[in-house]
């Protein structure tokens, strides 16, 4: 323990324990430097706690209650059924325990130490940590690396903070369904919840400002989207933007719309806030420590991940890198390799990325929209999720395989599948995409049937359209 005034000097000190951050803590320690992370809350960050995993363990829980739902269809016959959201939330949790349990155990196997407790800088490379017994200690780095992430906000809409509505946070510790959930936003974590809630039994809602979901993506993707929503009973108030909210998100919440050049209202039990996230930047005493952000709050770094400011640097979403946690994996090889003297840096890199409703939608690479904003010229390969055996099998046969490929040569430059599998056979176009590989490597590949990635033999055996 130090004393306040003089800092315990250590290699490496980290400022949270998210995807990048818990990696270098792990890997210097490993290499016999004297590491500390400081952690606010979740060990291991946002990712085994409170978003990815857990997310994904709950969306799991509701495609079973769908398998249960439509157990006809499989010649089963079942009499009724309920869901027992406490018990989905125990799998849950049980589930994040375990990961706990692992991330406590790597920081103890590799050395590195982990200190629960609120970090902020009080000068250059030098951060206050304050303890929940009330201690509080000064720990200064040759290296600090910040790594807080983000998190999700409310905005300005009158009303709305007081409704108290839940994020992805409150809504993964619900132990009811609700009666009604309003979601807004149509973005990846308000598709994934009105999907899994509409399969709990919930009415749920969507809305959105945009006039289609997931509104960057291409035409047929949104089409696909809404149409499965539709078809599960999921009610669409899209182009719609809020004026006002009123009541508390629990008990019943009012939300006043302005869609299309006329106002409405819609009523529901539940308020479920998606869409935009803040940087935590705030109060953590960067400008005492010569760390500059940008106008949006997070953190201005250059393309090897270095701040404004000598020895720190920063990994993952408080800096701005895409909100993927792959991202954030790879942001830990870039920091890792310059703080040991290499030059690697974000540029350039590949971004896959998959929306967990049922079916998937996975996109690496270019969509059409960006291949033709850039001017790229195009051979579009595309066929039905029918075409794939594998998907004829399951009986899972909605959505489509499409892959752009360079016009003037055998090189693929985007990928996108809406159906069945789709983050599986994109992370086998990706790898194909990463050894150069042309498309028809892939045409005339031996692939395993009856398996998802064998469509690529078919979506690749097509002719395509330009």
């Amino acid at each position: 323990m130090s004393a306040m005034g003089q800092p315990e000097e250590y290699d490496l000190v980290i400022l949270g324990s998210g995807a990048g951050a818990k990696l270098l803590a792990w890997t210097f320690a490993q290499r016999g430097q004297c590491v500390a992370a400081i952690e606010r809350k979740y060990v291991g960050g946002a990712c085994p706690n409170v978003a990815c995993l857990p997310s994904k363990n709950f969306i799991h829980t509701a495609q079973v209650a769908q398998y249960v739902r439509n157990s006809e269809d499989f010649g089963i016959a079942t009499e009724g059924f309920s869901v027992k959201m406490p018990a989905v939330r125990e799998r849950k949790r049980r589930m994040v325990q375990g990961l706990v349990v692992t991330h406590l155990d790597l920081y103890h196997r590799s050395g590195a130490e982990l200190i629960m407790a609120t970090g902020r800088f009080v000068g250059p490379r030098t951060i206050e940590a304050s303890l929940a017994d009330g201690t509080k200690r000064l720990l200064r780095g040759a290296n600090v690396v910040i790594g807080t992430g983000t998190h999700a906000s409310v905005d300005d809409t009158p009303g709305l903070r007081e409704a108290q509505p839940l994020t992805h946070v409150e809504a993964l510790e619900l132990d009811v369904a609700p009666e009604h959930l309003i979601v807004l936003g149509g973005g990846y974590v308000g598709l994934e919840f009105a999907q899994a809630m509409r399969r709990f039994g919930s009415k749920v809602t969507v809305v959105d400002r945009n006039v289609r979901l997931l509104h960057r993506e291409d035409a047929d993707v949104t089409d696909g989207l809404r149409s499965l929503f539709e078809d599960e009973g999921i009610d669409l108030a899209l182009n719609s933007k809020v004026q006002q909210v009123s009541g508390t998100s629990g008990h019943s919440v009012r939300l006043s719309l302005s869609q299309n050049g006329t106002e409405h209202a819609i009523e529901g039990s539940h308020l479920l806030v998606t869409g935009a996230r803040t940087p935590n930047t705030k109060d953590i005493g960067l400008e005492l420590a010569g760390v500059e952000v940008t106008r949006q709050g997070y953190i201005r770094v250059n393309e090897r991940l270095e701040t404004t400011a000598p020895g720190v640097w920063a990994v993952g979403e408080v800096a701005g890198s895409p909100h993927f946690t792959h991202i954030s994996e790879d942001d830990f090889r870039v920091v890792r390799d310059n703080i040991l003297g290499g030059n690697r840096v974000t540029t350039g890199r590949q971004v896959p990325f998959c929306l967990f409703t049922d079916p998937e939608f996975a996109r690496i690479g270019l969509s059409e929209t960006e291949a033709k904003g850039q001017g790229i010229a195009y051979r579009l390969f595309k066929v039905p999720m029918a075409a794939v055996l594998r998907a004829r099998s399951l009986m899972e046969t909605r959505g489509f395989l499409k892959c752009l490929v360079e016009r003037n040569s055998d090189r693929m430059i985007g990928f996108a599948a809406f159906g069945v599998g789709a983050g599986e056979i994109m992370g086998c176009v990706q790898i194909a995409m990463l050894g150069n590989l042309p498309y028809t490597a892939l045409r005339e590949a031996v692939l395993a049937h009856p398996t998802i990635p064998e469509g690529l033999i078919s979506l690749f055996s097509v002719t395509p359209s330009l």
